[in-house]
């Protein structure tokens, strides 16, 4: 029997020696990796001790009734570099501190008095009472910022820890919270932006996302895992929730004889080390995605690797496993009964990122807007809320691209929205080259980022539109810009990505510039499925010309593509002499 097959497998036929799930992998070395079911819970680490002593979960009573009176010098060092990230807040990073510094200096050098506040928005459902609240408490204790992520939250900055309290109170009457927000934890699911209401959409993945939410946000069973863990559910054919890249993710599929349900992947993530998630070639019915999605978890809590931090996401799991191990393990020691073999999802016929104009299921539309590089304020948000009100309507979402979808949208005031929305910032009818570019925080305010990046990508883009200007794109190149090795933005999927470095700039001296990758991407409209993109050896440009490079690489792929195959820029850029990428 496949796994392609529709038949349940029998217990028998899976059930592996319980010893042979803890195995572990072969690196040269006897040191235990800090697996709890295999070596005990023993802490490996400082991280691993501090988690033990006192859960990242706990801290918020401390900030309430101790860090809020007394102010940034009364917070206890292990509580602001580590368990403050359980509630969304990060130390944000000094101004004027360089690039080159970044490696040398301890974080408390690097660090501001300020935060980066994290609000969590699971699905990226929004009503426009949350997007005014978010708006107002930007104005008001965020110094006006809010960037959207590329895992539909919303970030602050500027935020002091005396007003956190007031914050949390007021994102807590309305629904919204920054719990679990970054940390060792679940983090934000992703789900799809249209999701109840395109007319093409496979399933609602709503009622699993919120039973997910209402069962296991904030459990202190799953606030101490290994690393940080990912998740996502689409059931949207467009497969719109960059599913390859999480550590657990759902893609509704129809089963021949099930009906709707979900395709389960498992091993996702980039930063430093690309892994692209595997299907597990089970088939999951919408009563037990809670049940798979807290099995997955659980995996990760027992057997995850604990001792090298490093090492320490479900990927390297995964990896070490495969696919048939961790469905073996997922099914005799976490479920109650195992899963039926299911089909892959097609291949996406549409764009997953949303933007434009799109007739909903019920007639009325709804519009993908693109803010630039995801960089708004909260007058705009306000701004937003408002404008949606004026025509009745009162939802939108977030997506995983730094987009925003507005929702009801009755057909009489369409261009109304899209014309207010355009002297907002942001476009629903935008050039392929801004709809395609997204960028991480950056050295604005990141610790860890080496160079600029929303000002940078930004600049970019307005002169790449204007140089372009008349050529017709097949379809739109992402360019996704980051400011470090870590990928926030997701370099490695991309099909022009841009890694943050210093290089030499002639003079004995440093400027800032990039890595280039060229021809990543995930499973689309254009792409059967997910992929890296390749390096040149060399190939760097910098900062300051950067639209130059981009703009001669995109004139060498329509000049020399195979337009009789269709052929797409990875596929170019895959193909290409490296004369022609430089």
């Amino acid at each position: 029997m496949t796994l392609g097959e529709t038949e349940t497998r029998p217990a028998e036929q899976v059930a592996p020696p319980r010893r042979s799930a803890g195995v572990r992998p072969a690196r040269g070395s006897n040191k235990p990796n800090g697996q709890w079911k295999v070596d005990g819970r023993a802490p490996l680490n400082a991280n691993e001790e501090w988690k033990q002593q006192d859960g990242g979960l706990a801290v918020r009573e401390r900030i309430e009734q101790t860090y809020a009176a007394g102010g940034f010098a009364s917070i206890d060092p292990t509580d602001l570099h580590g368990r403050f990230r359980w509630w969304g807040l990060y130390t944000q990073r000094k101004p004027g501190i360089d690039g080159g510094k970044t490696a040398t200096l301890e974080p408390h050098e690097l660090e501001d008095e300020y935060f980066m506040l994290r609000v969590r928005i699971d699905g990226g459902q929004l009503t426009t009472e949350q997007l005014r609240t978010i708006g107002g408490i930007s104005t008001e204790f965020a110094r006006d910022t809010a960037d959207l992520t590329d895992r539909q939250n919303v970030q602050l900055h500027w935020v002091r820890v005396e007003d956190v309290p007031e914050i949390w109170r007021r994102l807590e009457a309305v629904g919204l919270s920054t719990t679990e927000a970054c940390g060792d934890v679940p983090r934000v699911i992703l789900g799809s932006p249209v999701a109840g209401i395109a007319a093409d959409e496979l399933i609602d993945p709503t009622p699993q996302i919120e039973e997910i939410q209402r069962r296991y946000l904030g459990d202190p069973e799953f606030a101490n895992l290994p690393r940080k863990f990912k998740s996502a559910i689409t059931g949207h054919p467009s497969q719109d929730v960059v599913h390859e890249i999480n550590d657990v993710a759902f893609v509704a599929v129809e089963h021949p004889e099930l009906g709707v349900g979900y395709d389960l992947w498992v091993g996702g993530g980039l930063s430093t080390a690309a892994h692209l998630a595997v299907r597990t070639g089970t088939f999951v019915t919408p009563d037990r995605v809670a049940e798979v999605w807290e099995g997955v978890v659980s995996i990760f809590r027992d057997y995850g690797y604990r001792r090298l931090r490093n090492r320490a996401r479900l990927k390297y799991l995964v990896a070490d496993w495969g696919a048939e191990r961790f469905r073996e393990v997922l099914e005799t020691e976490y479920l109650a009964t195992p899963l039926p073999d299911g089909p892959a999802a097609p291949k996406p016929i549409a764009q997953g990122d949303h933007v434009g104009v799109h007739r909903q299921r019920d007639g009325r539309f709804y519009l993908g807007a693109t803010p630039l590089v995801g960089r708004l304020s909260g007058s705009t948000l306000t701004a937003i809320a408002e404008l949606l009100e004026s025509v009745g309507s009162g939802r939108l979402r977030t997506t995983p691209h730094q987009k925003l979808v507005l929702l009801d949208i009755e057909e009489r005031d369409v261009e109304r929205v899209v014309a207010g929305l355009d002297g907002l910032g942001l476009q629903v009818r935008p050039s392929l080259i801004r709809r395609g570019t997204i960028a991480c925080t950056g050295i604005e305010y990141c610790k860890l980022a080496i160079v600029e990046t929303k000002e940078t990508a930004s600049r970019a883009v307005v002169r790449l539109e204007e140089r372009l200007a008349g050529l017709e794109l097949p379809h739109p190149i992402s360019l996704h810009v980051n400011g470090c090795p870590n990928s926030c933005a997701r370099i490695q999927t991309a099909d022009i990505g841009l890694k943050g470095q210093l290089l030499p700039d002639g003079d004995g001296g440093q400027t800032p510039g990039f890595q280039v990758h060229l021809g990543g991407g995930l499973a689309s409209a254009h792409r059967e499925e997910a992929g890296t993109g390749r390096t040149v050896r060399g190939l760097k440009v910098t900062a300051d010309g950067l639209a130059d490079y981009v703009e001669r690489v995109v004139r060498r792929f329509l000049a020399e593509r195979d337009e009789a195959a269709a052929e797409t820029f990875a596929e170019w850029a895959h193909r290409a002499d490296e004369e022609a990428l430089r």
